[in-house]
Parts: C-alpha cells; structure tokens; sequence
C-alpha cells in the first residue's frame, strides 16, 4: 500500500520522525532523493535552483548540495533570500549547500530576472513553496513560476509543485508546469487530482527516513494501491474448489444494438478468474454472443415474455450465481428497466451496475442504497444519477462524498484518477493510461468487479482492485502495443499485467505524465 497523507497529517509525521532521527538528517534524506532525480533529468548546462521561504526551501538547498556531493558533480545556483527565522534543518542545509560550493543570490524580483537565470539552465529546482502554502501566490514568486513555465528547461518540483493546493488538488491562476516531481515519504492528494494533476509531471515517490509506523499512525482518509496489496486481495482458488465455487458471476447485458458490450463484459469476468459465467441477454443478442462465447454459458430474456416471467427468470438463474454485473449494452427502453429494476429490487446477491443500468437506476436511487451495490460511473452518469448538474474537476471529491453520505452505495467513479468511495476511505487509483480511452474498457471494468464481488469480496475492496487491475492491463496493453489498444485486447493482459517489476524502494515512479 501507498500512504496518502493529508498536509497536516504529513506535518505530524514529519513532527514524529524529527524525535526519532532529527529534522536535519530527515532535510539531508530527502534532498539526496531530489538530487538523484534530478540527475535523471537534468540536461547539460547549471542546475538552477529557486527556494522559497520555508522548509521546502531547505529541501532545495539540501538537494544543491547533494548534487555537488555526487559521484557525477555538477554546477549549482540557488536562488533565494535571506530569511530572518528559520529552522535549525535550514541553516544545515544553506551551510551545506555553501561548504559544497553552490552559488547563492537573492530571488529574481522580475520575470525577464528569472528569466535569464535560467538562460543556462539543465534543470530548474522549484522549491519555492511545499505542501503548507496557501493560494493565491504572490509576487516575486509568481513571476519567477511564469520564467519556469516559459523556459525551454525541465522543471523539478520538490514535494508538489508551487501553485498547487496539497489537499484538494485545485490550482493557482499561476502555477509551476513540472516536468517531474518528487513527492517526499508519502503521496499527498492534490498531487493525485486533477485539475493539479496535469501540473505534476512524472510522480516520483521518495522514501526519507519516516518510518512506515509513523505514516499508520495517521488516520487513513485516503489510500492509493499497489500491485501487492492488490495481489494480497486477489482470492487463491482452494485445491477442492469446483468451477461455481471459483467464482459464479452473473452478467446482465447487451442488447440487439450493442451485443459486444456483454462479449467483453463475460470474456474479462472469466480472465479475471471466475469458474462459471453466465450471461443473460435479449433474445435477439443471444446467438452473436453464442457466437463469440465459447466457455460462457449464454440465456435469454425473451424479447416478447411478460415483464414479471422475465424478472422471475433471472432470479431462478441467478440462485447458482454468486454476484451479478449488469448494465454493459443494455437496451434503453422502458421494458428493459423494468425488468433491471425489478430485478434487483428482490436479488440479495451483490452487484455491480454500470453503464445502460446506470440510465435505469437514476430514477430509483433506493435500488442502490444497499451495502451490496458498485457502481462505476464516468462523469456525466454521475451527473445524471447524482441530480447536482455537471461535474467539474475540482468538485469529483467533494461531490462524490455527498452522493455517497447520501445514498450509502460504494461508488467508483471513472477518471484519469479513479475514485473509489463507500463512505470511510477514499481510495484514488493511480493505474491506466489514456489507451483505456476507447470504446469497451469499462465494460471490462464491470466484468473483473463482478468476478470478485463473487469471489467473496468487500464492495470495496472489489471496486479498487478493479480499477486498479484494470489500469495495469491498460498499461501493458499501451507497451506491447504502441496504437490501436482495444478494450478486447485487456483481459488476455490481466494475468501479464500482475508480473511487472517493482521499483525502488526510495525513488518510486508513481505515474508518468
């Protein structure tokens, strides 16, 4: 697991490994992690540095003097004033970074200054402002951010980019457009968010010196995943396990119009390891899905049954299944959402509903007030299920709080980052590429959710490693494939995307812009 920490949370941890190992050896740590970043993506010419009044400023000078430090030393200048109160960790670092030999000057006071400080500039440090800073930002700070995001030079943002909310992810009118950041012991959320995500680069996680015990220790708002914790979560099948015992979802949807999505939906229930899928679709779908599903096994709604006999048969079908997934393909009509509705109204197997569902259930919200329902919407059915009107970027968080205090339904709501949220912590999910951009992968979303709700799995629990499974398909579907990932190619991916290679232990790559 990855921690995420909330600004005041990571000053208390801050506070506690300062008793354990010292603030300034914690400042040294964590600017040896910033300078071997940096020499990653430092072109050639001076490494130009900007440190603003705080302790994220005395990253910036810690990291200077590591860089001089090095095995591959390089010149540094670091812009900043001299400030009449600072930490003892600070004055370390500033007579650190003097002792190493890097050039100081006072902070440019003008854009065209800032400018042509970074006229031979290889990379620029923004350590101007960590996560304790308030917007909006002012002058000189704000014209040396627009010299940095005018520069042909890579920036390196030392915690969070300056110009970023920590917590809530907003942004500044002014904000520093990183190439790369280095977020230090623990993610913050407005890091994870958007609309500050596009600002943050590559999302670098650096291990300090703060113990894992001292980051527990924090009251658990907000979580992100990794691909132990999601192998951790993932059933193993017993030895005596029989095929309904693997797993038995049971999925609900296509239609004459759009028979695919049911395809990829039941093909992803099955990758992601069920033992026995059953599909329930139209009459009129029924033999293309025959056709394209060989393991599956295949019903029907008939087309012409009463409204009741059609509900009553799912329910005698759904008695040897575990968990249902429906909603992929669905007709739009009034029948079919009678049919759903009713459904639902008297199964009390666990659920995830998605997609055509979603059209159906917005008018009957009691469907999915039940501690056993997901739902995965994307933004507009969001908007439509929640009655608030569109949504923006910078209320996905809050929004998503109401509607779930509101209608106590786990729900996953699609983005660049995915939240996933049952009224305790917000999980932000980090895995995926914009290869999932394409029509189908969210009803193969709806089919690895149902396989593990069937396998036994909290809604929860089944919702983020979902997503988060989901998205790391996506991603070794996008390196074996450069274009044309299509949402059929990710659940032959699902047991490949599991064996990736973990990184570092001190400079993890969370993300690559």
């Amino acid at each position: 697991m990855i921690r995420v920490l909330t600004p005041s949370q990571m000053r208390d941890a801050d506070q506690s490994a300062f008793e354990t190992i010292g603030e300034s050896a914690l400042m040294q740590n964590a600017g040896n992690r910033v300078a071997a970043a940096a020499l990653r993506y430092a072109g050639d010419g001076t490494i130009v540095a900007f440190a603003g009044p705080g302790n994220n400023g005395g990253d910036a000078f810690a990291a200077c003097a590591a860089i001089r430090r090095s095995f591959a030393p390089r010149p540094c200048v670091i812009y900043a004033n001299e400030e009449r109160k600072i930490s003892a960790a600070r004055r370390d670092a500033e007579s650190a970074a003097a002792a190493a030999g890097v050039e100081r000057h006072p902070l440019p006071q003008s854009e065209s200054d800032a400018a042509s400080a970074l006229h031979e500039a290889g990379l620029a440090l923004d350590g101007l402002f960590g996560t304790s800073s308030r917007l909006p930002i002012g002058d000189p700070y704000r014209a040396i951010i627009r010299a940095l995001n005018a520069a042909d030079v890579p920036t390196l943002a030392i915690d969070i980019p300056s110009g970023i909310d920590a917590l809530t992810g907003g942004v500044d009118e002014i904000v520093v457009r990183a190439r790369a950041t280095v977020t230090l012991a623990a993610l913050k959320p407005g890091v994870l968010l958007d609309p500050a995500r596009s600002s943050v680069g590559d999302l670098i996680l650096a291990e300090i010196g703060i113990t894992d015990a001292q980051l527990v220790a924090q009251v658990q708002g907000y979580a992100t995943m990794d691909t132990d914790e999601l192998l951790s979560l993932l059933p193993k099948r017993a030895p005596s396990a029989d095929k309904r015992a693997a797993g038995a979802p049971f999925i609900i949807a296509g239609s004459q119009q759009f028979p695919g999505a049911a395809v990829l939906c039941a093909r992803a229930a099955a990758r992601a390891g069920a033992g026995y899928v059953t599909v329930a679709t139209s009459s009129k779908a029924a033999p293309t899905l025959r056709a394209h599903l060989v393991e599956q096994v295949v019903t029907e709604i008939a087309d012409h049954a009463q409204v009741e006999d059609a509900i009553e048969g799912l329910l005698d079908t759904a008695k040897h299944c575990s968990a249902v997934g429906i909603g992929p393909g669905l007709g739009l009509d009034g029948r079919t959402g009678e049919i759903v509705c009713g459904f639902l109204a008297k199964t009390e197997l666990p659920f995830v509903a998605d997609a055509s569902a979603l059209f159906h259930f917005a008018k009957h919200l009691d469907l999915l007030k039940t501690p056993r329902a997901v739902i995965t919407p994307h933004a507009g059915e969001f908007a439509r299920l929640s009655g608030r009107g569109t949504l923006r970027d910078e209320d996905r968080v809050s929004r998503l709080r109401d509607f779930v205090e509101r209608t106590q339904c786990t729900t996953l709501l699609k983005g660049r980052t995915t939240l996933v949220y049952d009224g305790t912590t917000l999980h932000l999910n980090l895995s995926g590429t914009s290869a999932l951009a394409t029509a189908g992968t969210g009803d193969v979303l709806t089919g690895i959710i149902a396989t593990l709700l069937s396998q036994g799995l909290a809604p929860v629990d089944a919702a983020r490693a979902g997503a988060y499974w989901h998205g790391l398909a996506a991603q070794h579907c996008a390196k074996t494939r450069t274009r044309g990932v299509m949402a059929g190619d990710l659940p032959d991916a699902f047991a490949d995307a599991l064996s990736a290679a973990p990184e570092s232990a001190d400079l993890w790559l969370v993300f690559k812009a």
